[in-house]
């Protein structure tokens, strides 16, 4: 596996590849890899000839209460895990090679309605900062298709709508969320939990898929289901955030013609911050 630090090289590497004719499937990451990402790595190869990731710890995504240095890096064992599965460069670059002139006053990439909503209630400035930094990446890596983990179903969203409204030449392909066999969603964030706070998280899960089966069943009581949802959250030890139904496309407030919808859940446990979303097909009641 090659591994590049300067955008220069980066473009040397795309631009042979683009000359020998050969797919280009990209998976960013903030690495502190598992085997979540390694699904995506492997989903890849299904896009591209050639398979590049990335590996950077974007500054603008974070939050005045959130602590960029504290950020797990783990770089041997995650080219360990890309080499495993196959990556064939992977992009590793410095704050001050993706932002030379600092990442503060930037240009920023917005989508109103979308980042504003959910956890960019809780997490405000971080979905510009993610809709910024992959913007950038799809420019240097120029890929046919990126993949994304469906785990954080408000950022895949997000991307989507980037990538349509900026008439970006990349298809976004979102990938299955992994989980464990007790249901909770693989996650970098796992690692902050005790032994006891692990054996109660899987129940965000156990909420999302209580919601799931009502939406399934024709039930459209959301805000019954939602309260229901917090609660569960709340009695498992979590600090929760919010339980939502919306619609899959756009995360709006589904309506009674609405079936492709998502319920999505964020909440505090202990020192860690969780997400997860289940999809599911209601039936129409319109």
């Amino acid at each position: 596996m090659q591994t590049i630090t300067r955008i220069a090289e980066l473009r040397a590497t795309v631009t042979r590849w683009r000359l020998a004719r050969e797919s280009i499937a990209f998976v960013p990451t903030m690495g502190n890899l598992h085997m979540g990402h390694a699904s995506l790595m492997s989903a890849a190869h299904l896009h591209g000839r050639r398979v590049i990731s990335s590996i950077f710890v974007n500054p603008m995504q974070f939050g005045p209460s959130d602590d960029f240095s504290a950020y797990p890096r783990t770089p041997d064992d995650d080219s360990s895990l890309l080499g495993e599965y196959g990556v064939d460069a992977l992009f590793h670059p410095t704050v001050e090679e993706m932002y030379p002139s600092g990442s503060v006053g930037s240009t920023v990439v917005d989508v109103p309605g979308l980042t504003d909503i959910l956890c960019g209630v809780f997490r405000p400035g971080h979905f510009q900062g993610v809709a910024t930094v992959v913007v950038k990446l799809l420019c240097l890596v120029q890929p046919d298709v990126a993949i994304f983990g469906e785990k954080d179903f408000q950022q895949l969203t997000v991307i989507r709508r980037v990538v349509d409204d900026l008439n970006l030449p990349v298809k976004i392909v979102g990938a299955p969320t992994v989980r464990a066999e007790d249901g909770l969603a693989l996650s970098s964030r796992n690692r902050y939990l005790s032994a006891a706070e692990r054996a109660a998280a899987p129940a965000m899960y156990r909420a999302l898929d209580a919601a799931r089966r009502r939406l399934e069943a024709g039930d459209m009581d959301y805000a019954g289901m939602q309260a229901e949802g917090l609660a569960a959250l709340a009695q498992a030890g979590f600090r929760p955030e919010y339980f939502e139904v919306r619609t899959a496309d756009r995360l709006a407030v589904p309506t009674e013609n609405d079936v492709r919808v998502v319920v999505l859940a964020a909440g505090r446990i202990g020192k860690a911050r969780l997400i997860d979303n289940i999809q599911c097909a209601a039936p129409r009641r319109g």
